[in-house]
């Protein structure tokens, strides 16, 4: 698929991959990977994410993300993921998003969800083809996650809980949202109902920066006209990059992988990093930062808010009982990740993955083999 090879053996290890299967549709140009990495928790759910690059690479370590993160946050689910090779504003895209559930139909262990490219109208092709997704449209019966911003609410309850931690308030903090779109977006109305304040954003086309702060209300309205957070009359306009070296108290980078990287990090100012979107620092990026003091809350911690909601969905639950399940669950595994990393000396992220390893592995205690 146009990407560097991907070597099984550099990546498995005793949790998974349980599967990796690539999908291909001549027909209609359908290619599509599928990770489905543990099941030991319940079956897997993960987002199915549609981008021209997609690789194989990436949708395993966002597999691998969403194992931990399921785990962490007490779902009763593995992890999986999906990529469909194709840009997200194709024609075709309904063909496209048909041809895949259809492909993926006897992968019972993966329940697909929504992800950067598709949304709930996606997830209501796929159960229209077969029966299965969550993170549907209302009319439906599902809990709409991108439309109540889930993802969104429960970065700002990690905020609040983390902040304390690095001598922040929430009250007044300067926010800079790098990914101004589902999760972003929604992570600075939340924030901002909390008292803070966003300062700049960004999304394909370049950043907005304003100081003296941005209405969140006024920054979503002038997207959706534009396409763009550039479409804000006021504030400076700078390139998508220079985000990252803006002077704010939280950052939240919330699009792609490894946004953050050896050539910005010694760029960021902030004293707080909430990763709104899965794996977007890479390891020597985040050792760099816990190193400087910059307190950092791994992705499968911070915005495990929209998987939670999914949840709550495929077991039937309602919306209110979501967003009590996301505040609940992202504050008490901030906190013990908090606590583990200050006890032990640790980084952030490794005392996430071993309270999340440490669940998993129990699980996969009660399963047999064969």
């Amino acid at each position: 698929m146009g990407e560097t090879c991907f070597t099984f053996e550099e990546y498995c290890d005793d949790l998974g991959p349980i599967k990796i299967v690539h999908l291909y549709e001549p027909s209609c140009g359908l290619r599509g990977i599928v990770v489905i990495d543990n099941v030991a928790c319940g079956p897997s759910i993960g987002g199915v994410r549609m981008a021209s690059d997609v690789s194989t690479r990436e949708v395993y370590r966002l597999a691998r993300a969403m194992t931990l993160k399921n785990a962490a946050a007490g779902l009763p689910h593995g992890g999986g993921k999906a990529g469909i090779v194709a840009d997200p504003q194709t024609p075709d895209k309904a063909r496209l998003i048909r041809a895949f559930a259809r492909a993926i139909r006897d992968l019972v262990e993966y329940v697909p969800g929504p992800d950067m490219g598709t949304d709930e109208t996606c997830m209501g092709w796929m159960y229209d083809e077969i029966g299965r997704a969550v993170g549907l449209p209302r009319v439906l019966g599902g809990i709409p996650l991108d439309e109540i911003g889930a993802t969104g609410f429960g970065l700002a309850e990690c905020a609040e809980v983390a902040a304390p931690a690095c001598n922040l308030t929430i009250k007044g903090a300067a926010v800079a949202i790098e990914g101004f779109g589902n999760v972003g977006k929604h992570a600075a109305r939340y924030l901002e109902e909390k008292g803070a304040r966003l300062v700049a954003a960004s999304d394909s086309k370049g950043t907005i920066y304003d100081s003296g702060g941005i209405p969140v209300a006024a920054l979503m309205e002038a997207k959706a006209a534009s396409g763009s957070v550039l479409g804000y009359s006021k504030g400076k306009k700078l390139s998508q990059a220079e985000i990252f070296g803006l002077s704010c108290d939280i950052l939240i980078p919330a699009a792609r992988p490894d946004c953050i990287h050896k050539g910005n990090v010694k760029t960021i100012q902030a004293k707080l990093i909430l990763q709104g979107a899965n794996i977007p620092a890479t390891p020597e990026a985040e050792t760099s930062l816990h190193q400087r003091g910059v307190l950092n809350i791994p992705d499968f911690i911070a915005n495990a808010g929209g998987v939670t909601c999914a949840s709550v969905e495929y077991h039937g639950g309602n919306e209110a009982q979501a967003f009590q399940d996301i505040s609940q669950k992202i504050r008490r595994n901030t906190q013990e990740v908090l606590n583990r990393s200050r006890k032990e000396g640790i980084e952030p992220r490794k005392a996430a993955v071993d309270l999340a390893r440490e669940r998993v592995r129990h699980a996969m205690t009660f399963r047999t083999c064969g």
